[in-house]
């Protein structure tokens, strides 16, 4: 017979101070995420010009990598949370501990792929051989050492999706922390340690990932009472469990890997483009706006880690009211969401607006301040525009993955980031402009906002009124 859950305050506390304390901490906890990715670009744009440019190209890698172990998260914990709601303590462990066995499988995946496609990964895309080969060093690291990245998402997942979200923000500032501290030390070889390079920002991020990944295991074994981890020993793989997992967290995996795909194309984008609107020789204006789309990400990263902390607070509120059956709480909560969602990023765009500039010079180095600034200035203000719009379609899309329908957020995603926003890019590029490549941002966001209001729409006539109240 299975054992019941015991009610978990996602189901009795108040609908507004339930969703602050789950996702405070977690907001917390990104934004210091975001901020270690801002700091280790910082001192490797001022180790060398081209490692900056190497970062930039291996973005799209660490993106699948990140994709892969948030995806199978988000399917975790809208299993995982349904069972709490339903009570059902049997479906909590077998969500938690399939999850588990389908990380561990992507940790030897990316180790074969560390060691077989790195390489071939940065010489298809770099401009020079250095660009390469310091991208390639980077991304061997961060893959072969994987399973720190996703034992740390894995662990912060479950504590998530029990409410437990002060733990993961501890867990997350720790390996940020221990991030920041060590990049410096181990890229510029202070404190007796050897001058590494782009091997040293590698090192430094497997090392706090690993560190937190540790942190965030010890505390499930120790204070997640509502997963019964000393069952763990009788566990039996059971692939229809790990499909329900992956029924999820697979739309959400491709929905983020298409984020990839769409960094990697802007990039080619960039690399082909003959660009006339700077004093730059083309190779070097190629590898500027590479490099300032880069920083885009490292600084938009800030600006929405917030809106996606309090993504990760609302996902397990939602699928918890979803299989309690409680409408009212779960509109509420939605509701509350997009009006936090659409106030962090209104204060995002004005940061972009006010001071691209001040936030451009954190990158610069001497040998390329001027162009960064000429050609970034415009970028940073003109993309902004879109981050008020985005509010809505983040919180629309974690909806439909918290109630199950994971493949219409993939589908939204998809028509924004490739059907629209790359051929868009692409019909700008024609313009040898670079600052009119920007606006297709602005332009895939707002097909975008359709496409979400018209699935929200659909999700809560099938989904959401049929749960009464």
């Amino acid at each position: 017979m299975e054992s019941a859950v015991r009610e978990n305050k996602m189901g009795t506390m108040p609908v507004n101070k339930l969703l602050i304390s789950m996702a405070l901490p977690m907001m917390a906890s990104m934004l210091v995420q975001a901020l270690y990715n801002i700091v280790d670009s910082i001192f490797v744009a001022k180790y060398s010009a081209a490692c900056m440019t190497a970062i930039s190209l291996v973005f799209p890698f660490q993106t699948l990598m990140i994709a892969c172990g948030s995806g199978v998260g988000v399917g975790m914990n809208a299993v995982l949370s349904r069972s709490l709601g339903a009570k059902d303590q049997d479906g909590v462990n077998k969500a938690a501990f399939n999850g588990i066995l389908i990380y561990a499988i992507f940790c030897f995946v990316f180790f074969a792929l560390g060691l077989l496609a790195a390489e071939p990964f940065m010489y298809a895309q770099a401009s020079s051989a250095e660009i390469a080969e310091e991208g390639s060093i980077y991304l061997k690291i961060v893959c072969c050492v994987s399973v720190g990245l996703f034992s740390q998402i894995c662990f912060e997942r479950l504590l998530q999706s029990t409410g437990k979200t002060i733990y993961s923000m501890v867990t997350q500032m720790t390996g940020a922390i221990i991030n920041i501290i060590l990049d410096p030390i181990l890229i510029f070889g202070l404190l007796g340690f050897p001058r590494m390079g782009m091997a040293g920002a590698a090192a430094a991020t497997v090392f706090g990932q690993c560190v937190a990944g540790g942190l965030a295991i010890l505390f499930n074994i120790k204070l997640n009472k509502e997963i019964e981890f000393k069952k763990v020993r009788k566990f039996v793989p059971q692939l229809s469990e790990m499909l329900k997992i992956l029924y999820v967290g697979v739309p959400s995996i491709l929905m983020q890997s298409i984020g990839s795909v769409m960094v990697l194309s802007i990039n080619t984008i960039f690399s082909h483009m003959n660009i006339v609107d700077t004093t730059l020789s083309l190779t070097d204006a190629r590898d500027t706006a590479i490099a300032i789309f880069g920083i885009y990400f490292k600084l938009q990263s800030f600006i929405f880690m917030p809106v996606f902390g309090l993504n990760n607070g609302m996902v397990p509120i939602v699928a918890y009211c979803y299989g309690a059956r409680t409408k009212d709480r779960m509109m509420k909560t939605i509701k509350l969401s997009i009006m936090y969602a659409v106030a962090l990023l209104l204060i995002g765009t004005l940061i972009f607006q006010l001071i691209p500039d001040l936030l451009l010079k954190l990158f610069a180095n001497e040998g390329n301040a001027e162009a960064l600034l000429s050609m970034g200035v415009p970028a940073l203000r003109t993309i902004s525009y879109h981050f008020p719009i985005a509010s809505f379609c983040i919180i629309s899309l974690s909806v439909f993955q918290a109630l199950g329908n994971g493949v219409l957020s993939m589908g939204v995603s998809f028509t924004r980031q490739l059907i629209v926003l790359v051929p868009v890019a692409f019909l700008l590029s024609l313009t040898q402009h670079v600052s009119n490549v920007w606006w297709a941002f602005l332009a895939a966001e707002c097909i975008s906002f359709m496409l979400c209001a018209i699935a929200f729409r659909y999700m809560y006539k099938k989904i959401i009124k049929p749960l009464g109240n």
